[in-house]
């Protein structure tokens, strides 16, 4: 990947914020946490710890910050990153909203510029799990944790860009590129639905990648639509996702 995807990711979240604010609002007032296009429970799925008490988190890539925001009830000191300045206008007003305590970042999740081991937790739901290259942020995400601490991402499944048209058209039941070498795909430029450049890699790829930073896996989570589900979410059918996982989560600790 040759071309700036940091400033052009960062164009088309500070243009597209508008169309996220609802979506906020809606995830700031939830009464318990809630992921993914479908909107999965955290009771079925344990995303974050229940007591964050004296916790030091970060989430990277926050948009909205309706992670931090959960966080940050659960008695965490919280810290959120974003390159959208325009997303974290929404952020800040709905933490005033909300009369929470978050510190804001407006910067890279790659480079955070934040000292090493600051951090006991670090989480990231469609931020920089699928924006910035995994090695890079991934590797920052190491630095700024401590021995011990954790790091929970959720993004798409590589079996969904697979099987996403290269138009940008909706996931359909068709291969349409290459499992072998997968970096992910450059969505800045097609007709449909032009949204930045996303990253992805194979599950052997991904497993590599954490083994030589430095990263256990505790627990892996492919994630598929409920019974209920109907329509198109984040560019996949429900029937597709009922039949295919279409995101993951991956739960790592980092060693030492």
């Amino acid at each position: 990947m040759t071309r700036d995807y940091v400033s052009i990711n960062q164009g088309v979240w500070d243009a597209d914020a508008p169309n996220w604010v609802a979506a906020g609002v809606r995830l700031w007032s939830a009464t318990a946490p809630e992921w993914g296009n479908w909107g999965l429970p955290e009771s079925s799925l344990g995303l974050l710890p229940e007591d964050m008490t004296d916790t030091d988190a970060i989430e990277l890539g926050c948009g909205t910050a309706y992670v931090s925001g959960w966080m940050a009830r659960r008695g965490a000191r919280v810290t959120a990153i974003d390159v959208s300045e325009e997303q974290l206008t929404t952020a800040r007003k709905l933490v005033t909203k909300y009369d929470t305590d978050i510190t804001f970042i407006a910067g890279n999740a790659e480079e955070t510029g934040l000292p090493d081991a600051s951090f006991d937790f670090a989480i990231s739901e469609y931020g920089a799990a699928i924006w910035c290259p995994p090695d890079k942020w991934l590797q920052e995400a190491w630095r700024v944790l401590r021995p011990g601490g954790r790091l929970v991402f959720l993004g798409n499944h590589p079996l969904s860009l697979l099987c996403s048209p290269i138009d940008g058209a909706p996931c359909d039941w068709t291969l349409h590129r290459p499992y072998k070498d997968m970096w992910g795909a450059d969505w800045s430029e097609v007709e449909i639905d032009p949204s930045g450049i996303c990253f992805n890699l194979t599950i052997s790829a991904w497993m590599d990648l954490f083994d030589t930073i430095g990263f256990n896996v505790t627990k892996f989570q492919e994630i598929f639509a409920p019974d209920w589900a109907a329509g198109t979410r984040g560019s996949v059918p429900a029937e597709w996702a009922k039949a295919y996982p279409a995101e993951q989560i991956w739960h790592l600790e980092k060693c030492g």
